[in-house]
């Protein structure tokens, strides 16, 4: 018996290792905008109830400026790996997302509210009004969305439980049966936000819109979350390494029909190394209360690089989970279209480009204090 639908018969127009690559890339940068979203929300809304500390409100407003932006990024970041995603693993992802298709597609609109949360959260908090009950609504709401996405991701890899899950509904109505990879993969990613959001804090330390006493309060409330939700961003993700099927951690361990699944492996301890500078450098900046511009970029491109190990880690483990049950990703039939590919490259970079070029924009703006509202 065939667990999964037949496959496509139109031919994929690119390598698989380029569908792979550009799905790594956007999902890594997808996840930066997901953890800044979630640990940088929740720490506005915890800010925000300290009304008479003017630092914590000051901190709050920062944040809440900056969100709807990153909420926008965590949209438009997200579309491209879920399009690369449904290419390489169509058949295992569609079936997964009709069986939770109730849950699926309310996405969209539990994505609208708290999209419309943020906006009302950063009005309250210019305003000076009592704003946490609406950010924590929408943090809410975003953790319930990442929640589901785990839940689907993790879905695709159980072939074994579709039928039954079909047979109690075709509707949709069910969600599956428990998963132990589900739970420290959705309490990583939570976690992976605070520590993310303390870094962020680190970074906004470093700008000339605050006076030197809201940047040292920045970098040591920023240092200190990041090192110690770090820590906790570590024991979850060992934790979720620890429960996957022992042939997923043989093939991480390069005892595979595929090797190269062993840099997979190479990149779990690289993740593991990156997190434990930025726990250090969080606390050089939380209890050395240092707030230098320089400490803000390094904290950056180490949140970029454990993103990147992170998805390249996660990337094979579903590989070689979803191998183990007979799903071979590279087992299917390419008949490269170059023009395409490479009018799709040219457009990418140009893109990008264009993305740099609206940064500098931004960057050569004049500098309004963040205090001053």
């Amino acid at each position: 018996m065939h667990l999964y639908p037949a496959v496509d018969p139109i031919h994929l127009p690119a390598p698989i290792w380029l569908f792979k690559l550009l799905h790594i890339v956007t999902l890594a940068l997808h996840f930066v905008a997901v953890e800044m979203l979630l640990g940088g929300l929740l720490l506005a809304v915890l800010l925000s109830m300290f009304r008479g500390s003017r630092l914590s409100q000051v901190a709050a407003r920062a944040l809440g400026r900056r969100l709807t932006v990153v909420m926008t990024f965590v949209i438009n970041l997200g579309v491209p790996p879920l399009l690369f995603a449904q290419v390489l693993y169509g058949r295992a992802l569609y079936t997964s997302s009709v069986l939770i298709g109730l849950y699926w597609i309310s996405i969209i609109g539990i994505l609208m509210l708290t999209y419309w949360l943020l906006y009302r959260f950063q009005a309250r908090l210019e305003a000076g009004l009592s704003a946490w009950w609406v950010g924590l609504s929408a943090w809410l709401l975003a953790g319930c969305i990442a929640r589901l996405l785990s839940t689907n991701m993790t879905l695709m890899l159980r072939p074994e439980v579709w039928r039954q899950m079909y047979s109690n509904s075709a509707m949709g109505a069910y969600l599956p049966p428990f998963d132990p990879t589900l739970e420290p993969r959705w309490l990583a990613m939570l976690a992976g936000g605070l520590f993310i959001g303390g870094l962020w804090l680190v970074y906004l330390a470093g700008r000339s819109t605050f006076t030197a006493e809201e940047k040292t309060f920045l970098a040591g409330l920023g240092g200190k979350v990041a090192a110690v939700c770090g820590l906790v961003y570590l024991a979850a993700g060992v934790w979720a390494a620890r429960v996957q099927p022992d042939v997923v951690k043989a093939g991480l361990a390069g005892h595979s029909a595929y090797p190269l699944y062993k840099f997979a492996g190479f990149a779990g301890y690289g993740w593991l190394a990156l997190v434990v500078v930025a726990v250090l450098l969080g606390a050089v900046a939380g209890f050395g209360k240092i707030s230098a511009g320089w400490l803000g970029w390094v904290g950056v491109l180490v949140a970029v690089l454990v993103e990147i190990m992170f998805t390249v880690y996660r990337d094979g483990v579903r590989d070689l989970t979803l191998l183990s049950k007979n799903y071979d990703v590279w087992d299917r039939v390419v008949v490269t279209n170059w023009s395409v590919v490479g009018l799709f490259l040219v457009l990418f970079v140009a893109g990008l480009g264009v993305i740099g070029w609206l940064v500098s924009v931004v960057a050569r703006a004049k500098k309004v204090m963040e205090g001053a509202a």
